[in-house]
């Protein structure tokens, strides 16, 4: 992490698809207003990158994600079918990457479609599980299988980061979800794994729930939850969970860590049924910097900065078309309310 006011940062920056064409290029306004050091490398990725070159991730993309440690993601398109030589490009750039460790915060936000109170981290491990990609089909088409992988180096690692974050940022409880019950050798070692850790954080309450009961309390009562951590298959589930809580996926924000890298991405997906149209919502992606200027580059003031205009402009009741249709600003509009916040 760098904690100069001054010294150049470098991002690479990959819009993606859909909106990631219009949201992305409003986070990087906002950042370079509040970091002007930064260094802006634009890089291709995604469906229309790969219908166009075979690719959806290439190779020089990685490259200079690698250089330059900071990557600001935008959004792909993914078909729903085996597609020979398509991939998600988010997910390969993870494991390349080792970003091991998803942040998706879910907090109360002044707009209508929030809950009152709602202020949790999930902490996914990023890396493995069912994720990992191999699937193959056995019985001449008949039956689909998927391995799923949890390592003890893993679970190690993503649970220091949840117990280290959960002490930085004055977090009390943290809790392990997993289906030990039910997947012994896998959710098991998980488990055990992440208690054995947490057994040396006596400051910070530990508790444990199955998956399946974890989403029954994400419904009826979210405030129960301060810090989850979870595999990655959970996590990804329950992080969607909680975002509903948050105001909806427009305002939700990630950020993907490792030792030396760091992956802010806004979580709303391409969105192609509005995409072009000139009302996404651009907060999740502003927040999402604000995350990274936060967690990674340890730019604590510039991040508040960041998080006190999106409110601010919240508060005045400019909402874009997916928190309120009445009077719903454009994604045009709405970025400029924020700017005008960040004075």
């Amino acid at each position: 992490m760098s904690d100069s006011h001054s010294t150049p940062l470098d991002l690479c920056v990959i819009e993606g698809d859909g909106i990631g064409h219009e949201v992305i290029p409003v986070a990087v306004d906002v950042l370079l207003r509040v970091a002007p050091q930064v260094q802006i490398h634009p890089m291709p990725a995604g469906w229309d990158y790969f219908q166009q070159h075979g690719t959806p991730l290439p190779e020089a993309t990685i490259q200079k994600a690698r250089e330059c440690k900071a990557v600001l993601f935008g959004a792909v398109s993914s078909p729903a079918y085996p597609v020979e030589g398509y991939f998600s490009p988010i997910v390969r750039l993870r494991r390349t990457l080792q970003a091991y460790a998803n942040l998706r915060p879910a907090i109360h936000l002044p707009v209508p479609t929030a809950r009152e109170g709602v202020d949790m981290i999930v902490v996914r491990e990023n890396t493995e599980d069912l994720y990992i990609g191999k699937e193959y089909t056995e019985d001449d088409g008949k039956t689909g299988v998927a391995k799923k992988v949890i390592t003890r180096d893993a679970t190690t690692r993503v649970t220091l980061l949840a117990y280290e974050l959960a002490r930085r940022v004055g977090r009390k409880k943290v809790t392990i979800v997993h289906k030990a019950n039910v997947l012994s050798q896998s959710d098991g070692l998980f488990r055990r794994v992440a208690l054995e850790i947490a057994a040396g954080y006596p400051d910070i309450i530990t508790d444990e729930l199955y998956v399946d009961t974890a989403a029954y309390w994400m419904v009826k009562d979210p405030n129960r939850f301060d810090v989850i951590l979870t595999p990655n298959l959970y996590g990804d589930i329950l992080s969607d969970m909680a975002a509903a809580w948050g105001g909806g996926l427009g305002l939700a924000p990630s950020l993907s860590l490792g030792d030396d890298i760091a992956i802010a991405e806004p979580v709303h997906g391409s969105a192609p049924d509005i995409a072009g149209k000139g009302i996404a919502n651009p907060t999740a992606a502003i927040l999402s910097v604000a995350m990274l200027l936060r967690h990674y580059w340890n730019l604590q003031d510039e991040a508040n900065r960041v998080d006190q205009a999106i409110r601010n402009t919240l508060a005045e009741g400019d909402f874009t078309a997916d928190i309120y249709r009445e009077d719903a600003v454009s994604t045009s509009q709405f970025s400029q309310h924020v700017m005008a916040n960040l004075g």
